[in-house]
C-alpha cells in the first residue's frame, strides 16, 4: 500500500521543521557553501550543524559535495527559496493582522 499524499507532505514539513534547518536552508538557496562558511554563519557547534544537515540530506533537500577535506553542500530544489518566500508572506500577513487586533485591544 502505498503512502497517502498528506503523510508525505507532514514528513516534508517535519524535515524543515527546526529553525536551524530553515536557517540553512535559507543560506543554501542563496549560494552552495562549505561546512565551516555555514558554521560561522548559523553560529552552531559542528556536532550539532551536522546533525541538522543530516536531516535536510535524508529528506532529499540538500547534496554535499567533497573535495579533499572541504564539504560543500547544495540545495537540490529551488523551488525550496520559494516556499521559504510563500512561508514569509504568510508570516507577516499574519503578524500585522496580530498587531493591528492587539492596537485595536489597547485602545478599546
Amino acid at each position: 500500500m502505498s503512502t497517502p499524499l498528506h503523510q508525505l507532505k507532514a514528513e516534508f514539513f517535519k524535515s524543515m521543521a527546526h529553525p536551524m534547518r530553515i536557517r540553512i536552508l535559507e543560506l543554501l538557496t542563496q549560494e552552495s557553501m562549505t561546512v565551516s562558511a555555514l558554521m560561522a554563519e548559523i553560529g552552531a557547534e559542528a556536532s550539532h550543524l551536522s546533525q541538522q544537515l543530516g536531516v535536510l540530506r535524508r529528506a532529499g533537500l540538500i547534496v554535499s559535495e567533497k573535495s579533499g577535506s572541504t564539504v560543500t553542500y547544495s540545495i537540490v530544489h529551488p523551488e525550496v527559496g520559494d516556499l521559504l518566500k510563500v512561508a514569509r508572506h504568510i508570516l507577516t500577513e499574519v503578524l500585522t493582522n496580530a498587531t493591528s487586533l492587539l492596537k485595536d485591544l489597547q485602545q478599546s
